[in-house]
């Protein structure tokens, strides 16, 4: 994530909820370390006309837990007290136990749910928002940049229709982990700072505990926001969400007589001038399309299927949102659908290209009540593009392909096919392919694994032949740059430094799932400590390490680890639902 500078604010308003009165008790912290009750808020989102939201404490859960803080998201909010060893940070803890307990807040928190619309499963539903989590505050951190605090599973909101507002712990680990995954992949995402588990038993298709997560994010603007307020007339309402998008998260639309967000405590700006708002409400359109599409582009790249692309899941910033019944690729398969509620299949691996150009298009419809219908459409015609130029650059990536080259596209297709074949594990073809020196010959363990011990044709071969014919393409394709042996070996630790050893399997997530529900969390932030750095295991430590094990032990040698292991040949696909 790369979160956008904006210049120092003073702490938002007060919450209504209860709280510490003060933080003049807080214990002291190393130098320019912020403790959890001296942070600055600058609520934007509050600011808004208050019909945009419902303000709602969150409702207290009792036997609280703090299962698990993620350093890298503590480190990215200047919160190095939750992770340091230092003296306030057992109290800090307790205070962010507190915080997700819905016991308390913190001073200059406004908590509130959002409404919004959106497209779910091709229906547009008018009876959406923030059902089960709350916008706590927008955290201010010292470098001046601005993150939404957001409270899964905090109890009921107006939003909540038949809902009891709460959340379970199968799903929330399942989004803390994936979202920490994600960030360190590089591929945009909604982060996690914490997770924890409480003494509520809730009621899914089964009983299960209750947990809360807090997620962190720039902004939770949704193209739903945007449906909303076009789908029910609400046309001066729908420019000043638009004046607010543009002068907090796309100040880069506006023309420098208009730029800089409102401080806090002040009345907003005064609304955009309409000719000014057309032209950077276009402007910021065409910047959506473009995340979306590189956005996707990662998903597709990586074997990511999110399984819910509902409009009211999709980020205007781009970012991986909503984590529900989403899934990782095993056995490379075109079309997974992990949600057994998309029983159609809208929603499967291979349709996520096309779904995204389709939500785009309904926010395109939703915009079109202020922007002419022609541009919008004009805009949308460079999705494609951006989608495959950036998979187009990926895919060089993991491949290892030390330049650009018309034919590449066909050597990447011919790749999937092999896998798809051979019903070859995704995660690990690529890892495979990485420790190659392709200087020497395919390694027979390289050979094997292609060839696809779990496919139709077994390790026929046949298969075999396929497979080698393919590695021999490679071969040639890397080989034709004329790579010096210290090139060759550069290229391989890049290879290395893009294609993850760990990824949030479901069948290892559903282990630590059942580990964290009897009370065990060791298994949660061992499970946490590989995904935050997927790209080696920790007894190597580096890339360099790793690849030099590789060297010397085959390229086989790193998959003996537990934590990377693919599900039993014999394994029934698992599909999750999307409850939570």
């Amino acid at each position: 994530m790369n979160p956008r500078m904006a210049p120092s604010r003073p702490r938002g308003r007060a919450t209504r909820f209860p709280m510490n009165e003060s933080s003049e008790d807080s214990p002291a912290v190393g130098d320019n370390v912020p403790d959890l009750m001296s942070l600055s808020f600058n609520n934007r989102y509050a600011r808004l006309p208050e019909h945009f939201f419902s303000r709602v404490a969150p409702q207290p859960r009792q036997g609280t837990r703090l299962a698990d803080v993620s350093p890298d998201c503590a480190r990215l909010l200047g919160l190095d007290s939750l992770v340091a060893e230092m003296a306030s940070s057992r109290e800090d803890r307790e205070s962010l136990r507190l915080l997700m307990a819905g016991e308390r807040l913190l001073p200059g928190m406004d908590a509130l749910a959002q409404k919004y619309t959106g497209h779910q499963f091709g229906h547009y539903n008018p009876q959406l928002g923030d059902g089960r989590g709350m916008l706590l505050g927008e955290l201010q951190t010292e470098n001046g940049s601005v993150f939404d605090l957001h409270l899964k599973g905090a109890g009921r909101t107006p939003y909540s229709r038949f809902g009891d507002g709460q959340a379970v712990v199968r799903s929330s680990v399942r989004e803390y982990l994936a979202s920490e995954y994600m960030a360190a992949l590089g591929i945009p995402t909604s982060r996690a700072l914490a997770l924890a588990v409480n003494a509520e038993q809730v009621q899914r298709e089964t009983l299960e505990p209750g947990a809360t997560v807090l997620r962190v994010c720039e902004s939770h603007l949704r193209f739903g926001h945007f449906e909303w307020l076009a789908h029910s007339g609400r046309h001066a309402d729908l420019k000043t969400l638009i004046d607010h998008a543009l002068r907090e998260h796309f100040p880069e639309c506006l023309p420098d007589t208009e730029k800089g967000a409102s401080r806090a405590g002040e009345a907003p700006s005064a609304p955009l001038a309409d000719e000014t708002r057309i032209a950077a409400a276009l402007l910021m359109f065409e910047t959506v399309i473009t995340r979306t599409a590189k956005l996707i582009a990662a998903w597709q790249a990586y074997g990511f299927v999110h399984a819910v692309m509902n409009t009211d899941n999709m980020s205007l910033l781009g970012l991986t949102f909503d984590y529900g019944p989403y899934a990782f690729l095993d056995g490379y398969e075109e079309n997974l659908i992990p949600n057994h509620t998309d029983q159609a299949g809208r929603y499967g691996f291979a349709q996520q290209p096309g779904i995204g150009l389709w939500n785009l298009e309904r926010l395109g419809i939703a915009l079109s009540p202020l922007i002419d219908v022609e541009a919008l459409s004009a805009a949308l015609g460079a999705y494609e593009g951006e989608l495959q130029r950036e998979y187009a650059r990926l895919m060089r990536a993991r491949l290892g392909l030390p330049d650009s080259r018309d034919e590449d596209m066909t050597l990447v297709q011919q790749w999937r096919e092999l896998l798809a074949a051979g019903k070859v594990d995704h995660t690990h073809a690529y890892r495979l392919l990485s420790h190659w020196d392709v200087t020497q010959a395919a390694p027979e363990a390289l050979v094997v694994r292609l060839a696809g011990e779990r496919g139709p044709h077994g390790n026929s071969a046949q298969a075999r032949d396929e497979a080698s014919a393919w590695l021999a393409r490679y071969q040639t394709r890397v080989m034709a740059i004329g790579l010096s042996a210290d090139d060759e070996r550069q290229r391989r630790l890049a290879m290395l430094g893009v294609n993850p050893l760990y990824v949030p399997r479901t069948h290892l997530l559903l282990e630590v799932i059942a580990r964290v529900e009897q009370g065990d969390d060791t298994t949660l932030e061992a499970f946490r400590e590989r995904l935050s750095a997927p790209f080696h295991r920790p007894e190597e430590g580096s890339l360099e390490a790793a690849q030099a094990l590789g060297q010397a032990q085959g390229v086989e040698a790193e998959l003996v680890d537990d934590w990377s292991r693919p599900p039993a040949a014999n394994a029934a696909p698992i599909c999750m639902s999307c409850s939570s």
